[in-house]
């Protein structure tokens, strides 16, 4: 009896050092991401440029993934049940931006590519006018996956369902096998769409690479090295779309097993590539990291010597009183 008491005790321990430092890193990323889209508001300039402006869905998306899944997931911790329909509606907000950001690195890669094999046609394709566009069919296209999925939740569901209360995850919008097939099955062919663009803009990039010449090669490298890092932060973020029916597969069989595997695909595939998307525009490229520096921790440093003037100010208006 003591033992499997100790045995529980270590085990709850582990789990709650898991949780405290997840918090720790959900924290530190949500905080570079909102520096980087301070940076993005406060330096106008970027409102004109597409790369720079498909960066900032991407830094709101995985700032939005964050806090929701996050939230979720303590949710869950503390064995906290909400209504399932408030839980489809957060449920429907998560699914559709987990895709936005494939698909905006997919959008991404394909202005690059636009700019090192089409310069010429880059401002025509890349207009204001476009961005708009571009916005709204990144959205549409990222939602036609979470309508497959809802729609084949809505056809199976008892409308007594919706009234009960549940530990909201999406293992419990799969009813039945065939639904988790039909998921598959949008996802992969989400995923062999996404992959074949990719490859196709890296072998046509290559090409213009080898025949480039003195800073148009540097600058074509450069972009190649930016299409190898979205090729691998779209596909852990689409390994993270097929987490939950490992997790819900696990949990038949170990609750244990489950919470590890859970933990583990949580932070390989949910706050990795959140925190690949920093590294690629936030600190790789010149222009966002001088307006960073300029706009970001500037503001910071001058903001705490106005503070500090400011507290020494009343502290002499004090002594004078």
């Amino acid at each position: 009896m003591e033992d499997n008491s100790s045995w529980f005790g270590g085990e709850m321990r582990q789990i709650n050092d898991r949780v405290i430092s997840l918090q720790l890193l959900v924290t530190m990323f949500l905080g570079i991401n909102f520096l980087l889209i301070q940076t993005f508001f406060k330096k106008k300039s970027f409102y004109t440029i597409a790369r720079y402006i498909l960066f900032a869905i991407t830094l709101l998306s995985d700032s939005l993934i964050l806090l929701i899944s996050n939230t979720l997931y303590l949710l869950a911790y503390f064995h906290f049940t909400i209504q399932v329909w408030l839980c489809i509606i957060i449920s429907t907000v998560l699914i559709l931006y987990s895709m936005v950001t494939p698909v905006t690195l997919t959008v991404m890669t394909l202005e690059r590519y636009v700019a090192i094999c089409m310069p010429l046609r880059h401002a025509e394709l890349c207009s204001e006018r476009i961005h708009v566009h571009c916005i709204l069919i990144i959205h549409g296209l990222s939602s036609l996956p979470c309508i497959a999925f809802f729609s084949s939740f809505f056809a199976s569901a008892s409308l007594s369902l919706y009234k009960q209360h549940n530990i909201c995850s999406l293992q419990m919008y799969i009813l039945h096998r065939w639904q988790g097939h039909i998921w598959s099955t949008v996802q992969q062919i989400y995923f062999l769409i996404m992959v074949i663009t990719i490859v196709f803009c890296y072998v046509k990039m290559m090409k213009v690479a080898k025949m480039a010449s003195g800073d148009n090669k540097k600058s074509t490298w450069k972009g190649l090295r930016t299409v190898i890092l979205h090729g691998f932060q779209l596909l852990l973020c689409l390994i993270q779309l097929w987490c939950p029916f490992v997790e819900n597969y696990v949990f038949q069989i170990n609750f244990s097993l489950f919470i590890n595997v859970r933990f583990f695909n949580y932070v390989l595939f949910y706050l990795t590539p959140k925190c690949l998307s920093p590294l690629i525009y936030g600190l790789r490229d010149d222009h966002f990291f001088h307006a960073l520096k300029k706009y970001a921790f500037f503001d910071l440093y001058t903001s705490n010597i106005l503070q500090g003037r400011l507290i020494v100010f009343n502290r002499q208006n004090v002594q004078c009183t």
